[in-house]
């Protein structure tokens, strides 16, 4: 009898198991062609120098790394993309909080203003970026003509290399914030009302509630946020691809990595060199990513 209800339930787990694979098979498949494939064939493309053509790719080893830490505008670029991720993660994430309480309690019209939020992050990035740059623009920009009436002179949003990095970061800001809101509004509504009931007989006020019931409870969803901003942040493209060009003033103080790795495999036709850089990019990633995942045992409470 033992070794019939033993066999039983062998049997239940082992069905559980297979169904437990069926239905993370997708994702596993699409994770093994959509990254861990790509991975493999940039990290082997790093190893060689793009032929004429784009045939014929020629072994050099090491060489594309040596040129790499040797390359100011690499290590320019580097220092580009981690300024924009400090400049964009804890803004975002500090406006999405804020916008997350006020969407969590009692105001009026609430669904109608978290749709509006939201709505930057649905809308396609080059008709966002075609807009600002009607915002950015010296002459006829809205943004310039409202200083005009402040009594204030023009600015050049995308030309003056002290500016145009934190013009590129208003962007990516406006763009995310409504995202993180979302998620962020999510785990609010996780956390269970005792916890409140409770501060509030101790005598806690709405901030104190914040600091010691909201905060420490929201940091697993903070947590994420915080993952997926950054790793977001360094892989900036598209607005800089399509603000700041190759002759503008602005290019050095705002090329990314990945703008770079697009100049020089698709431009330069060294594609070579650019998975390199993609390689450098990924790695930087996979150091800050380790970083936080250490970090959060000291900071995230989980239920």
């Amino acid at each position: 009898m033992t070794n019939a209800r033993a066999n039983r339930i062998s049997k239940s787990m082992l069905n559980e198991w297979y169904w437990g694979w069926f239905l993370v098979a997708p994702t596993i498949v699409g994770l093994i062609i959509l990254n861990i494939i790509p991975i493999g064939q940039t990290l082997y493309m790093s190893f060689f120098k793009s032929g004429d053509f784009g045939k014929g790719n020629l072994f050099v080893g090491f060489d594309n790394y040596r040129k790499l830490l040797s390359d100011d505008q690499v290590w320019h670029a580097v220092k580009n993309t981690l300024l924009y991720a400090v400049m964009v993660v804890p803004t975002s994430i500090v406006i999405a909080l804020i916008a997350a309480v006020l969407m969590n309690g009692k105001l009026r019209g609430k669904s109608l203003y978290r749709t509006i939020y939201f709505i930057p992050m649905i809308a396609a990035p080059a008709a966002v970026t075609m807009v600002w740059r009607w915002l950015y623009n010296t002459k006829f920009g809205l943004i310039n003509y409202g200083l005009s009436k402040l009594g204030l002179g023009p600015v050049d949003w995308t030309t003056d290399p002290n500016v145009a990095l934190v013009s590129i970061a208003i962007i990516g800001i406006w763009s995310v914030v409504g995202y993180n809101m979302v998620l962020l509004l999510a785990g609010l509504q996780e956390i269970p009302r005792d916890y409140y009931e409770a501060s509030e007989i101790d005598g806690a006020g709405k901030l104190r509630q914040f600091v010691v019931v909201t905060v420490p409870l929201l940091s697993p969803a903070l947590f994420f946020v915080l993952v997926t901003s950054i790793i977001q942040a360094m892989q900036v493209f598209d607005v800089i691809y399509m603000m700041i060009d190759i002759q503008n003033p602005a290019y050095d103080n705002t090329v990314s990595l990945v703008y770079l790795f697009y100049n020089n495999s698709f431009k330069y036709s060294n594609k070579g060199y650019g998975s390199a850089i993609v390689m450098l990019l990924l790695a930087i990633i996979m150091i800050i990513t380790v970083i936080q995942m250490r970090a959060q045992k000291k900071w995230v409470k989980y239920m």
